[in-house]
């Protein structure tokens, strides 16, 4: 507590009481741990000490200990090759499909029954699964369709 022309005053916070005097102002209690960092106490002026006074009454800060929690890395984002994106879809049922082969150019020699065959889908072998999936890691994809 303080005491100025006779008046006691209590301390509103935490901070550091001040003193007024009729020429200066100074700080009392400058050494706490909790003080104010200032270069000098002498540039003090009335109004700063009226805004810290005002904004530790408006909103003190309380002491709330609450338990830090630490949220773990899922770990590394798969990338999906895009090139095997635009080439391999799934069917309804989970399969893969691919197209075939021979059916961009040179297409005057072919006879229309082999372009229409050569147009349609075709499931990718089982022995090449595990290489589209490795590529493709968030297709979705029944590994046991047949």
């Amino acid at each position: 507590m303080a005491s100025v022309f006779g008046l006691r005053f209590t301390p509103l916070c935490s901070r550091p009481s001040f003193h007024v005097s009729h020429t200066s102002i100074r700080l009392a209690s400058f050494n706490k741990p909790n003080s104010l960092r200032l270069s000098s106490s002498h540039n003090i002026s009335g109004v700063g000490v009226a805004l810290l006074q005002k904004s530790c009454q408006i909103s003190p800060r309380p002491q709330v200990s609450t338990p830090l929690t630490v949220v773990a890395a899922k770990g590394y984002k798969m990338k999906t090759h895009k090139a095997s994106a635009k080439r391999f879809r799934v069917t309804g049922r989970g399969k893969i499909v691919r197209r075939r082969a021979g059916k961009q150019h040179l297409l005057y020699k072919k006879n229309t029954k082999r372009k229409l065959r050569l147009s349609k889908m075709h499931p990718v072998s089982r022995s090449d699964y595990d290489n589209v999936i490795g590529a493709l890691p968030y297709l979705k994809v029944n590994r046991q369709a047949q």
